[in-house]
């Protein structure tokens, strides 16, 4: 595992933490989950992907993290040992929405996976 990935994956854990406990804005509502980190290979910039799920507003609760990239940032200094600790970026992953609503066609259609299964199996006489 590369260096970078290590970091990535522990300012992962640490941001789950801070929105999940520490972050108190009531604008962050719902279920607000860490997706992926991206860091630079300079380790100077980070951004921080969420998904949210029972958001009323997703615009406004990206206000809220985006006004809390200051104090992220701290902590991730404070809880992960880096010579320099980058600047936090927040970004909307709609991956986890754009799922459920594939879900929600496939519902809607009535199919399932053993109507699949059967229609690609041949019969044989």
């Amino acid at each position: 595992m590369e260096r970078t990935d290590r970091i990535e994956e522990e300012i992962k854990k640490v941001v789950s933490v801070l929105i999940d406990q520490n972050l108190k804005d009531p604008r962050l509502n719902g279920l607000i989950s860490v997706t992926k980190v991206s860091v630079t290979k300079d380790l100077k910039y980070c951004k921080i992907f969420v998904s949210m799920l029972g958001t009323k507003d997703t615009a406004e609760a990206m206000q809220a993290l985006e006004s809390s990239a200051g104090f992220v940032r701290k902590e991730i200094g404070d809880k992960v040992r880096m010579f320099y600790t980058p600047e936090v970026k927040f970004e909307l992953d709609t991956s986890m929405e754009y799922g459920a609503h594939i879900q929600n066609i496939i519902n809607e259609l009535g199919i399932t996976h053993d109507e699949e299964t059967q229609d690609g199996e041949q019969e044989e006489d």
